[in-house]
């Protein structure tokens, strides 16, 4: 009788140990603990560390508390301008209340997912193409807006929302790029054009200078040449003045012609000799009646 006493005493205490072991829970740090019993919802969240729960009466479902990092599949959408464009994004949240997550959703993390895609989708349809390229952070602000509103009374809290990539059309891509070139030329030009006015001015302004000392101008020749020869060059280049190229062009150029002076007859010769020109008037001797005239 004693002997069955003892078995029975053991076999209390082995089954009593059993349940115990049964109704033991472990919480960890970044998790919280949510009972349910007999289907019921147990105003205390358990902290971390170990709890005890009612075997086959209490359920425990843990929650994780971190944050958690869940990639925004890409989404195809046409932007407000009418461009098609393919986004994604990556979204970060964690739950802040346990008891709601578990009983206000089914599944937080699907759900989350899916506000996630339709928040994108409706950010493409409102907003340009030059805001998803270059306006990102007022789009983000306004996708975690969207997002955070119903994800509150999910318990679940929305920390940040980033668009990772855009993906364009490559026509879309080829004429973006021909704006860019366009861009930097017409600003290339513009700097150029600038570049040049101020230096046009110096230029004047040096000119003066040099135009009050004439030997600056040599000077600056032999500076010219000194740069040029400092180079190993086979070929010398030496500037030549305009001043010099004009007096050589000068200097070439045919003396005019003098004009001829009538001669003057000698004193004694008669005044039919003086009203004939010289060079038709024929030699002395050689006109016998010249001579006879002269000598009468």
């Amino acid at each position: 009788m004693v002997e069955e006493l003892v078995a029975a005493g053991v076999s209390v205490v082995s089954v009593g140990i059993v349940y115990a072991m049964a109704g033991a829970r472990v919480v960890k740090q970044y998790e919280r603990g949510v009972v349910l019993r007999l289907g019921r919802l147990r105003s205390d969240v358990r902290g971390p560390g170990f709890t005890m729960v009612v075997p086959f009466v209490d359920k425990l479902r843990k929650v994780n508390m971190q944050i958690v990092t869940m990639p925004v599949p890409a989404q195809d959408g046409i932007t407000r301008d009418n461009v098609t464009v393919r986004v994604d994004a990556v979204i970060y949240f964690k739950v802040v209340d346990a008891a709601d997550a578990v009983i206000q959703v089914e599944d937080y993390q699907f759900a989350v997912s899916q506000m996630a895609q339709t928040s994108l989708r409706s950010i493409i349809g409102k907003s340009d193409l030059d805001d998803l390229l270059s306006n990102r952070e007022k789009l983000n602000q306004g996708l975690e807006l969207m997002i955070d509103s119903p994800a509150m009374g999910w318990g679940v809290q929305i920390d940040r929302v980033e668009i990772k990539d855009v993906s364009l059309p490559e026509t879309m891509k080829r004429s973006m790029a021909r704006q860019a070139e366009a861009d930097r030329e017409r600003r290339a030009r513009v700097i150029n054009a600038d570049a040049e006015l101020q230096a046009s001015k110096k230029l004047a302004e040096a000119a003066g200078v040099m135009s009050e000392q004439p030997a600056a101008l040599q000077l600056r020749l032999l500076q010219t040449v000194v740069a040029v020869a400092a180079e190993k060059n086979s070929t010398l280049v030496l500037p030549f003045p305009v001043e010099l190229l004009r007096f050589l062009e000068r200097a070439q150029q045919p003396a005019a012609p003098v004009p001829e002076q009538p001669v003057r007859a000698p004193e004694g010769v008669g005044q039919s000799a003086q009203e004939q020109p010289s060079s038709l008037a024929p030699p002395l001797g050689s006109d016998p009646e010249g001579s006879k005239t002269r000598q009468d």
